[in-house]
């Protein structure tokens, strides 16, 4: 385990190691995967190499070099995440802010660059190795607020990690009542994606200052602005305990919805079954299905992966054990370089088989809703991986895509020369 967790982060809390894994089922325990690295998490070579250096007593500088050279083979920030996403205030661009789709603004509170507990299949890895040039860490929230103020398309802010829910309220604080301001009425809906609810349940009901994240929850709704807590809830374990059933209560008595989320991810929760149970426990507990992901191409993503087929079957036989409250989750999901793509489904059509796809949310709104064909591959697991049906050179996104990234990169050079000649 030491040579894996040389190269990707591992940490994990009593609550997790006491109250979630079964160690009677070790290695097979979903939450002990969810959380402990495993050898085949790296490629064989790889491996053999890390864990050549570790049993030969290494120096801690050896090691980490080498990790390094693993680290950035792992496509450590997926689907333009650092080329495209990040906008600019000014002639700078603005840290730890992402502005992907029109409405929507993520922004990486620095404080909350980290995790209770780290999962073995997180796409944001890249946040906890200690590269300093890749992480997402905003320290002012004046950037923010002045950004949003600029941008009055923006109706909705996603206050994302690592895990915003390991600082302290009064910090957390400091980050969101700058978007509570009359001049930010354009903003509806403040989100906090965390998995404290699964990882530290004690975050919402007795830690210190519980009872002041309340009051702050209670401070969004009388602004008129809705509060909503998307749960990372990766296996109905996570929501089996008192403590975690009593989190969810609390939140909602405050006036924050809890809306849930998770990849589809082998070894965990590859099974229809499982996630109806989940689905079916978080309806009880007045939360809110969401979103089933696939797994993204990043980090360890082969050792999680499931082909786009599977997990396509999955979710429908999930969904057909459920009841219409629980039916508003969407998935199988990608969140692709172009945008959030839906499998839709497999068909015949004019003689062939194809995946059916469609975008829930696009770089180009025009591109939302509209379906879209690849040819049937049963080993597919990613977007990529896919070709256009009935003989297209390209799906219809692809060339408007290269365009809107021409002018990206043009208006970045516009941009610095004119700061140049200031």
């Amino acid at each position: 385990m030491k040579a894996v967790a040389s190269v990707l982060p591992f940490r994990v809390n009593n609550y997790v190691v006491e109250d979630l894994i079964d160690w009677a089922n070790i290695p097979d325990d979903p939450m002990y995967q969810l959380t402990f690295p495993q050898p085949e998490m790296l490629r064989l070579p790889d491996y053999a190499r890390m864990l050549g250096l570790v049993r030969r007593g290494a120096s801690k500088a050896e090691i980490k070099a080498a990790a390094r050279r693993i680290q950035f083979t792992l496509n450590p920030h997926p689907a333009g995440q650092m080329e495209l996403n990040v906008p600019r205030v000014g002639n700078t661009l603005a840290p730890g802010i992402q502005h992907k789709y029109r409405e929507t603004v993520l922004f990486f509170p620095a404080a909350g660059q980290t995790c209770h507990s780290y999962c073995t299949y997180c796409f944001r890895w890249a946040q906890f190795v200690g590269i300093e040039e890749l992480k997402f860490a905003g320290r002012e929230s004046k950037v923010l607020a002045d950004y949003l103020r600029e941008h009055q398309e923006v109706t909705s802010v996603l206050i994302t990690g690592g895990d915003p829910m390991v600082m302290k309220t009064k910090v957390l604080r400091r980050y969101i009542e700058p978007l509570l301001d009359p001049s930010l009425e354009h903003i509806a809906s403040i989100r906090i994606g965390t998995k404290a609810l699964a990882y530290w349940p004690y975050r919402f009901v007795t830690d210190d200052d519980a009872d002041d994240l309340q009051r702050l929850f209670e401070q969004i709704r009388n602004a008129g602005k809705h509060i909503a807590i998307m749960g990372h809830y990766s296996h109905p374990r996570e929501l089996e305990t008192d403590v975690a059933q009593e989190a969810v209560r609390r939140v909602q008595s405050a006036g924050a919805t809890v809306r849930c989320q998770a990849p589809l991810i082998k070894h965990v929760n590859d099974s229809a079954d499982l996630w109806a149970d989940m689905w079916r426990r978080q309806v009880r507990l007045g939360a809110v299905p969401y979103y089933m992901f696939v797994e993204r191409d990043t980090g360890p993503k082969n050792y999680f992966e499931v082909p786009l087929t599977r997990a396509w079957e999955i979710f429908v036989d999930a969904y057909k054990q459920v009841s219409g409250l629980g039916r508003t989750v969407r998935g199988p999901s990608m969140s692709a370089t172009p945008g959030k793509v839906l499998v839709s489904g497999v068909a015949t059509v004019m003689g062939e088989e194809v995946l059916v796809l469609r975008f829930l949310q696009a770089r180009n709104p025009d591109w939302v809703g509209r379906p879209f064909f690849a040819k049937y591959d049963p080993t597919a697991t990613w977007l990529d991986d896919l070709e256009p049906a009935f003989g297209e050179a390209e799906f219809f996104f692809e060339e408007e895509h290269r365009e809107l990234d021409d002018v990206r990169r043009q208006l970045e050079v516009v941009e610095i020369e004119g700061a140049a000649f200031a």
